[in-house]
């Protein structure tokens, strides 16, 4: 079932949303070889409750962390770690909060030190294809659009979009209806109308598109040991133009002034 939202809890949800973002700028802030994933838990989950919210996947189906830390061929759901974080590690941080009874959920790739530029071009087009996907969040388009924009601009590069996890609906649930898929046909699937409330998430991999499960019955990696990017936005479908509840500047800012943090894909 689709639950549309009212305007008042489309604004309910840009706080959380928001307060995602803010976690996230924080972590930004950090972020260095040697620093813990674990450290950076503990960060985050302070912020949080600082801020008046709970963090959204800490006991959800039994996650024990508070946020997700996916590093280099771990494509979502990694666990926090004693293990350091070494120059040439690119990381997924994904957050969640809930704040007025309503989630936010969004994600960000931070890139540690030197990479290759074949790294960088996989976050680069990565984070690309959220924004094309985005675009296509309009009223009177259809759930396909937005996964064949986002299909389209990563196979032009050769790369592997992932199949076995999709985007979602997100309101007083963290996962609500319909599923997003990163990958699909345009002109194909679900009608969207206004005020429809989705995280969208392009988990995309250097390598093939296939994925396993670790044997801690969470953490997803690529079947070929390549890195995967992930990067996912808050997004309301509007007329005309969507509107993105969750905000990348301060986490771009932040990325900025930490002389740790690669962002050097900015200029290619």
């Amino acid at each position: 079932m689709i639950l549309y939202k009212t305007n008042e809890e489309v604004e309910l949800m840009q706080i959380s949303a928001l307060l995602v973002s803010d976690t996230l700028a924080e972590v930004a802030k950090i972020l260095k070889p040697g620093i813990t994933t674990l450290q950076i838990d503990k960060v985050a989950n302070e912020f949080i409750l600082d801020n008046g919210a709970v963090p959204s996947f800490y006991n959800y189906n039994g996650f024990p962390f508070h946020i997700i830390t996916s590093v280099n061929d771990v494509v979502v759901h990694g666990f926090p770690t004693k293990d350091e974080l070494k120059d040439g590690d690119i990381i997924s941080v994904d957050v969640g909060t809930i704040k007025n009874g309503f989630h936010g959920d969004h994600a960000y790739t931070f890139i540690i030190g030197e990479v290759s530029a074949a790294v960088l071009n996989l976050v680069k087009t990565t984070k690309e294809s959220l924004f094309l996907g985005i675009k296509e969040a309009v009223v009177g388009k259809r759930i396909g659009d937005i996964g064949a924009a986002i299909q389209s601009h990563n196979e032009k590069q050769g790369y592997g979009v992932v199949r076995d996890l999709v985007g979602h609906g997100l309101g007083k649930e963290m996962h609500e209806d319909p599923q997003v898929p990163n990958y699909g046909r345009k002109g194909t699937g679900l009608l969207l109308k206004e005020n429809l409330v989705m995280a969208i998430e392009p988990m995309i991999n250097m390598g093939k598109k296939d994925v396993f499960l670790d044997e801690d019955g969470w953490t997803i990696r690529t079947a070929d040991g390549s890195p995967s990017v992930h990067f996912e936005h808050d997004v309301c479908v509007k007329k005309g133009e969507a509107l993105i509840l969750s905000d990348y500047a301060p986490i771009e800012a932040a990325e900025k002034q930490n002389s740790n943090l690669n962002t050097s894909y900015y200029s290619i």
